[in-house]
């Protein structure tokens, strides 16, 4: 690889981390809430619209329709689409700290359960939080994120792939342990007065 090539990838590394999903969400029931509902028991398909508002344990997800899709396997498929004019969102808590959150955006969302893999198309924002204060972040049209090998991949098309002139990605990388705030002055003591 090229020198020129490896500066770029090493600060997506180090903006990725670990970006584990709480696993205890695994085990938790999934609610729904939307406007509208059809289930196609044959083709295992079920489409949610209006308002959609998914809960599992510390997983929100919010869209204007949701399809999912469950495999011969009981592994499911997710697509999240954005209402017009907004964007489908998603919020969890991670491992790693008790107050660690990822959060994402896009007019497009597909997640599979089976491969771990997420991807975020068109307008794609992902943030990794410590509390509220926003550790990592990036955007572009395209995020594909693959939380087993903890790996991301930001592109500037909603294709996944890279085109020279089709616009910029951006990332921002905050310091690990951000500046300890000053303490505040501390007045003296005054002559004559009582201690």
């Amino acid at each position: 690889m090229k020198r020129s090539l490896l500066l770029p990838w090493l600060l997506l590394l180090a903006i990725c981390g670990a970006a584990h999903a709480e696993k205890a969400d695994s085990t938790k029931p999934t609610n729904i809430e939307a406007d509208q509902m059809v289930y196609d028991d044959v083709r295992q398909v079920k489409t949610f619209t209006g308002n959609v508002v998914l809960t599992r344990g510390t997983l929100l997800i919010k869209a204007g329709r949701v399809v999912l899709t469950t495999d011969q396997y009981g592994y499911e498929y997710a697509v999240l689409y954005a209402a017009p004019g907004s964007l489908a969102s998603f919020r969890q808590k991670r491992d790693g700290g008790p107050d660690l959150w990822i959060e994402g955006q896009a007019e497009r969302i597909e997640y599979s359960e089976q491969t771990e893999i997420s991807k975020l198309f068109n307008r794609a924002h992902i943030q990794r939080m410590d509390g509220k204060r926003i550790t990592d972040e990036v955007n572009g049209e395209f995020i594909s994120y693959d939380s087993r090998a903890e790996f991301y991949s930001v592109n500037n098309t909603a294709s996944g792939e890279s085109k020279p002139g089709a616009g910029r990605i951006t990332a921002v990388i905050q310091p690990k342990n951000p500046p300890a705030q000053p303490a505040p002055p501390t007045q003296p003591a005054q002559p004559g007065k009582d201690q």
